[in-house]
């Protein structure tokens, strides 16, 4: 059994910057693929940011180039560094693991309990 804990959210000014985490519990993290997805207020939960196992990395279009995913085996944690924050990317966070390398909720398998991310403008 897989469980994911979140952690970092909390309310930022537009411009700023927010680091979250996930601890994951499994015995076979380094061998996980994560993603990170986000859902806001009345909206469908998307995905954001994805790291393959071997460190490969993939981002939405709407964060490229201000959020950046990364993992430490060691720690059995996966970040998602997000700067440049904007009131678009108020939403809850979650994380998440999956044996593909998707882009759709269905291809992910175990999810964590989200994090609120708030940007006031």
């Amino acid at each position: 059994q897989v469980h994911l804990e979140e952690s970092g959210g909390g309310l930022v000014q537009t411009g700023g910057s927010l680091r979250l985490s996930c601890a994951d519990s499994g015995r076979t993290f380094s061998s996980d693929n994560m993603g990170w997805f986000r859902q806001g207020p009345g909206k469908e939960r998307e995905f954001v940011a994805r790291i393959s196992w071997s460190g490969g990395t993939y981002y939405a279009d709407s964060v490229k180039g201000r959020f950046t995913i990364s993992r430490d085996n060691a720690k059995t944690t996966v970040y998602l560094q997000m700067n440049s924050l904007k009131p678009e990317d108020t939403a809850v966070y979650y994380c998440a693991v999956t044996r593909k390398l998707g882009t759709n909720r269905s291809d992910y398998d175990y999810w964590g309990q989200g994090t609120q991310v708030t940007v006031s403008s």
